[in-house]
């Protein structure tokens, strides 16, 4: 598999090692320092890989709906106007978009839309994710998608951090700590009368995304076109 990578920065250098040991082949590069577009690349393309930025997101879907390319977007940060641009795209081509690679939360985020529906009545639910010290958006984009895993329907007042003196209504609250080089942590927790079930997920480097994205490519270069989650490659819906 011949795999164009859009962005060159720790994940994609990690994604690019992976592929060589996997007897695959880079064809291009698409980032400061070598190729300024993927119409530069003179080589097949099967699939193309984006962990770049968000400003770069029209060019790469418009160079993978053109040449209709199979598309793996592990970047993150985009605002709602861009998820549309996604979403807009996968009607055109084969396109795996997710806010977090790994595996494991792939299947955290299964359990606890089963879990939350039995649970949600009579538990306060409350997330709380930690990460690296240089990460700029909060909460997180893993946050976002455990939070729409137990509330699917928006049934609850959604609460970024607390201050000042309130008493809990029918909320959520979500909690972001940045600090030192921690790669990722999510914590769901379930706090019902005299019991707390607590779900967590640690991230202990950052080859779980790198082989999650992977993954996603040898999916996505035989797939139909739409779009696709992690979700969709594990559980095969």
């Amino acid at each position: 598999m011949k795999i164009a990578l859009v962005g060159y920065g720790t994940m994609n250098q990690l994604v690019a090692s992976e592929i060589k040991k996997n007897n695959d082949e880079v064809c291009g590069i698409v980032s400061l320092g070598y190729l300024e577009s993927l119409y530069d690349i003179n080589d097949t393309i099967d699939c193309i890989i984006d962990f770049s930025h968000p400003s770069l997101l029209d060019t790469v879907l418009d160079f993978a709906v053109k040449e209709h390319k199979p598309l793996v977007i592990a970047t993150t940060g985009y605002s709602d106007e861009q998820k549309e641009k996604i979403y807009a795209a996968s009607k055109k081509i084969p396109l795996v978009y997710t806010a977090n690679f790994s595996l494991g939360i792939t299947v955290l985020k299964r359990v606890l839309g089963e879990v939350s529906e039995i649970l949600k009545n009579d538990y306060d639910m409350e997330i709380i994710e930690k990460h690296h010290n240089k990460k700029v958006d909060a909460p997180s984009g893993t946050a976002k998608l455990l939070l729409d895993a137990i509330d699917p329907n928006n049934e609850f007042d959604h609460v970024y951090g607390r201050e000042g003196q309130s008493k809990r209504g029918h909320e959520i609250g979500i909690h972001a700590i940045r600090g030192g080089s921690i790669v990722g942590e999510h914590s769901v927790i379930f706090a019902g009368c005299d019991e707390v079930i607590e779900f967590k997920h640690e991230a202990h480097s950052k080859m779980i995304f790198v082989k999650g994205a992977l993954k996603a490519a040898s999916f996505v270069v035989n797939a139909n076109d739409g779009l696709y989650t992690m979700e969709d490659i594990l559980f095969k819906k």
